[in-house]
């Protein structure tokens, strides 16, 4: 029920990823699902389950004080699917607040998580997207949060998006290991002995793809991100207005219309469905408000790879095997 677009697009997305052979559960108001899947020819789809939610959280409620007074939310209801083990992941294009709170209060942690951090994957020009973390979890963090920021990021990108060794920067203001705030600094002398760490990475290398994991705090990998989306519409907007400023340009547009399709795809955050939280006990995928169908559906179907791949698991292994080697506190 959350995002701009609903019901309508929630809906689509279901319908389309559960023609890939993914079970979905529809979670919201059931009468107004119901008529909507009636609207788009889907009454009856195979891998579709309607779960009735009265209420629901609006895109301008405080998020954590809105999940507590409304539990019978469609988002706090979704979390709590998860955190009973009827679903793997919960997806909303809703309230980020909520999404948020509604995720740690009823999924709850993996245990020897010290704070969870939103992942979101931008394109590059590299080969492959980079998983830029945290986006915007908590504004601030602490030295020690970035060697599990780097964990979590570099586990998604193997086990998500199928990067066998990924490779690990610490964002800053320089590549040299001197540069950077007293934080940065810290941080560098934690991750400098962990696994894939290349040392620190600036801005520009994010879109340079000359890394597969980028750590940050929440602050700074907000400003990135709105910052990267705002980029990107501005040059698509520019070449289509270039492409369109005189008849020659016209017509030389419908020679270029395919590769500048395949470029809009690949910069466009509908192709990678939407952030990712990590750290807590199932997988919560957060898709923009103003998601399509296609950008919900892509983000159902980032839910299922983490389920399948045992996302969730996998931090708790790594994060016990970190305990073990790590040394008693003297």
């Amino acid at each position: 029920m959350g995002g701009d677009n609903a019901p309508a697009a929630p809906v689509q997305g279901a319908v389309d990823a559960a023609g890939d052979g993914i079970s979905v559960l529809l979670v919201g108001d059931e009468g107004v699902l119901r008529d909507e899947l009636g609207r788009q020819g889907a009454t009856g789809v195979a891998g579709i389950e309607v779960v009735h939610a009265p209420d629901a959280v609006s895109s301008g409620e405080e998020g954590a004080r809105a999940v507590r007074a409304k539990p019978d939310s469609s988002v706090s209801m979704v979390c709590r699917l998860v955190g009973d083990g009827r679903a793997g992941a919960a997806v909303s294009a809703g309230n980020t607040g909520a999404m948020l709170a509604a995720a740690t209060l009823y999924m709850r942690r993996v245990p020897g998580v010290i704070r969870p951090a939103i992942a979101v994957v931008l394109p590059s020009t590299g080969g492959g997207p980079v998983v830029l973390l945290d986006a915007g979890a908590s504004a601030e963090a602490r030295a020690e949060h970035y060697p599990q920021f780097a964990m979590m990021g570099r586990l998604f990108a193997r086990d998500v998006l199928g990067v066998a060794e990924p490779r690990v920067g610490l964002l800053s203001i320089g590549e040299e290991e001197g540069k950077g705030s007293e934080l940065v600094l810290a941080a560098h002398g934690l991750l400098r002995d962990s696994p894939g760490f290349i040392g620190n990475v600036e801005g520009r290398d994010i879109p340079a793809g000359g890394v597969d994991v980028v750590v940050t705090d929440g602050f700074t990998g907000n400003v990135v991100l709105k910052t990267m989306e705002g980029l990107a519409v501005f040059l698509m907007g520019e070449v289509r207005d270039a492409v369109r400023s005189t008849v020659l340009g016209r017509v030389g547009g419908i020679l270029i219309r395919p590769p500048l399709r395949r470029m809009r795809d690949r910069i466009d955050p509908e192709t990678y469905g939407g952030a990712v939280l990590l750290g807590v006990r199932g997988l919560a995928v957060i898709g923009h408000g103003n998601s399509t169908g296609r950008g919900i559906a892509n983000a159902v179907r980032v839910a299922a790879r983490g389920t399948r791949g045992r996302l969730v698991e996998q931090f708790g292994a790594a994060l016990a095997l970190e305990g073990a080697e790590r040394p008693p506190a003297t």
